[in-house]
């Protein structure tokens, strides 16, 4: 019997070139942007022309390519040495897409496709799993693929959190910080609409929090704010840029609903928000790693593997 894993990510450009690219399909797909074509065409173009050369500076302060890139690959190997499947990965805006590596998977005789996305959200599993779908329907391979919606829950990613929180406190007491979990920010339309993402994203908070109760690792207090924001919407809040007003000396940021660095974490949350945190009187402000290739992590997606088999 031969079994493939595939990790599913939003992706991130591999270059500076591919930046339009990602930022073209994201403001494209219909899940981001609910209105119908072309619209919705003409909305991504606006938004496109206002972020292209920002968003170029943003990467090229990360090397001119999306940490995501790296942190994948690395995630991929990782995982390899531990599972009985051959481990691809695809990515929903930037290659290798899904069509990019249906002729490999066709071998196969059973395929787990793996969101990245802890928490489910049209915006993010669905539009990842919908797409490979029917890419997997064009090859007639769509009958031997099993999925999952959400894992937020699992016991292993949430020790994978703590670790990564500890890792940031680098043997300083936690009693001194406040800690602010960081979630990627959805429109209040979105979620009123009944995606699941702010409800996954708050019972992961209180996994995360039972496991460091259990760790005995204590923070002065605990909070949840909301970032990447676009447009003039209403979004979740609180906003993290409202947030970061409100705390005191001391902060360490977790990013929840990421897996995997990217120029969301290590761009906006490292860079931008470290800015803001300064001009505010934030004197010692941390932001913890993603799970990236994390051991707990790497074991949280073996469960879920062998859940699925």
């Amino acid at each position: 019997m031969k079994r493939a894993i595939v990790l599913m990510n939003m992706g991130g450009p591999n270059n500076i070139n591919e930046v339009k690219v990602f930022l073209h399909n994201m403001f494209n797909d219909k899940y981001i942007i609910g209105v119908p074509q072309p619209i919705r065409a003409i909305i991504a173009k606006l938004i496109i022309f206002r972020r292209l050369n920002i968003a170029k500076k943003n990467y090229e302060e990360l090397g001119g390519v999306s940490p995501i890139v790296g942190y994948t690959k690395r995630l991929v190997r990782r995982l390899q040495k531990v599972v009985d499947a051959k481990v691809f990965y695809e990515m929903r805006y930037t290659p290798p897409f899904a069509k990019d590596i249906m002729k490999d998977l066709k071998e196969y005789d059973e395929i787990y496709a793996i969101p990245m996305y802890p928490h489910y959200s049209k915006t993010t599993t669905l539009s990842s799993i919908e797409d490979f779908m029917k890419c997997a329907k064009e090859h007639k391979i769509d009958n031997k693929i099993k999925t999952i919606n959400s894992y937020y829950d699992n016991i292993f990613y949430n020790q994978a959190i703590v670790d990564r929180i500890k890792e940031c406190l680098n043997g300083d007491d936690s009693n001194d910080f406040e800690l602010v979990f960081s979630a990627h920010g959805l429109t209040q339309r979105t979620i009123d609409k009944g995606d699941l993402y702010q409800k996954h994203i708050l019972a992961n908070v209180k996994c995360v929090k039972e496991e460091l109760k259990k760790q005995n690792i204590n923070f002065k207090k605990i909070d949840i704010a909301y970032q990447s924001r676009v447009g003039p919407m209403k979004w979740l809040q609180p906003y993290m840029e409202d947030k970061l007003k409100e705390l005191g000396k001391k902060v360490i940021i977790y990013p929840i609903s990421f897996t995997v660095d990217n120029s969301e974490t290590l761009g906006e949350l490292v860079l931008e928000y470290g800015e803001l945190a300064k001009k505010y009187g934030i004197e010692d402000y941390r932001v913890a790693k993603a799970p990236n290739n994390n051991p707990y992590f790497i074991a949280a997606l073996k469960s879920i593997y062998e859940d699925l088999k």
